[in-house]
């Protein structure tokens, strides 16, 4: 992936492709509607941002039954999720969860948001688009997707990576936590796939009505869609910042990476992410049509103040400790 200063000079060059806005934190809880649907509570604790509409069981048209959103794109109802990650203590085992901070650089209008992660929509890569030759269908209500797996004990494949900040850099893409101490956190990236069959809205993995083309890291176009797949679909990214800082005095000169996901089990290698679409209409639609644009479509949606993003919450649904100081991970006990 290009470097954080990279990104930027990105930003304002003259031609752009594509959406990035920030979605502030909805809820931490151990709920999963797309792998764990009405389950309450799931497997292990994820880290949720977007429409109000989520719940433990989720189906049909999500944007019809939200009415707010945590994402700074006021159309847009759809969740976003990834496991939580855990600072697991060397010396007593004990767990505790590590912050988010909003994903920097941030554009126009976004400062204030809270947490969170950063959510992408390419049509090719961040500098261009290829409309003419390679139209973007986007997704149907009810569609859902997951990328990665929390049992993978193997390197994952391109484009799920971590990077350890420092300073203005966020350093080598790397498929597996770092192995010292990171000044400015850790950055997770998650990129989905972005070929579909065109008829099914979920599969029973979640991911074979999907296809992956992607064959190198970063915001790179993928290869063209197969004709099991012939659909090209928005490519979604997700990033997020983990504020490890605060832990960087509590990891032994030396000793291993401390911190593992929340099922804890193959660590760097399981990172995973869920995506349930939930835009109003065709608001995303109108975006991707729009030729070399980046950030909000050229206009083409309506954004909100992220003061009033970050009053958009959830009810706790599971009712169980997850922050503080744990003796185990939530559900592992």
């Amino acid at each position: 992936m290009r470097s954080l200063s990279a990104a930027i000079a990105l930003i304002a060059a003259p031609v752009q492709a594509g959406l990035r806005f920030p979605c502030s934190t909805l809820t931490v809880q151990r709920l999963d509607p797309v792998v764990e649907p009405g389950h309450n509570p799931s497997a292990h604790v994820h880290h949720i941002v977007g429409g109000n509409a989520f719940n433990a069981s989720m189906t049909g048209d999500v944007a019809e039954r939200a009415t707010c959103t945590t994402c700074q794109m006021a159309e847009d109802f759809s969740n976003y999720w990834t496991a939580t990650l855990y600072f697991k203590h060397p010396t007593n085992g004990s767990y505790h969860r590590v912050p988010v901070v909003p994903v920097q650089p941030l554009l126009g209008g976004s400062n204030g948001a809270s947490g969170g992660l950063t959510v992408y929509y390419t049509q090719f890569d961040l500098s261009k688009d290829n409309l003419k030759q390679q139209p973007i269908k986007s997704f149907q209500p009810g569609f859902r997707m997951t990328v990665g797996s929390p049992t993978t004990t193997s390197t994952p494949h391109v484009g799920l990576r971590y990077q350890c900040l420092t300073g203005t850099s966020r350093g080598a893409e790397m498929p597996d936590f770092p192995t010292k101490p990171c000044s400015g956190g850790i950055f997770t990236t998650q990129h989905f796939p972005s070929c579909w069959d065109g008829v099914n809205l979920d599969s029973p993995d979640h991911q074979s009505h999907m296809y992956n083309t992607i064959r190198s890291d970063g915001f790179t176009n993928a290869p063209a869609c197969p004709s099991t797949h012939p659909v090209r679909v928005p490519q979604v990214t997700f990033e997020t910042t983990w504020d490890t800082s605060k832990f960087n005095s509590l990891w032994p000169s030396g000793a291993p990476n401390p911190f593992v996901w929340s099922f804890e089990g193959s660590n760097g290698p399981g990172t995973h992410a869920d995506y349930m679409f939930g835009w109003k209409g065709d608001a995303l639609q109108k975006a991707m049509d729009k030729s070399e644009c980046f950030y909000d479509g050229c206009g083409s949606i309506k954004k909100q103040a992220m003061a009033d993003a970050n009053r958009c919450t959830v009810k706790d649904m599971v009712g169980e400790q997850v922050e503080g100081w744990l003796p185990a991970l939530p559900g592992m006990a």
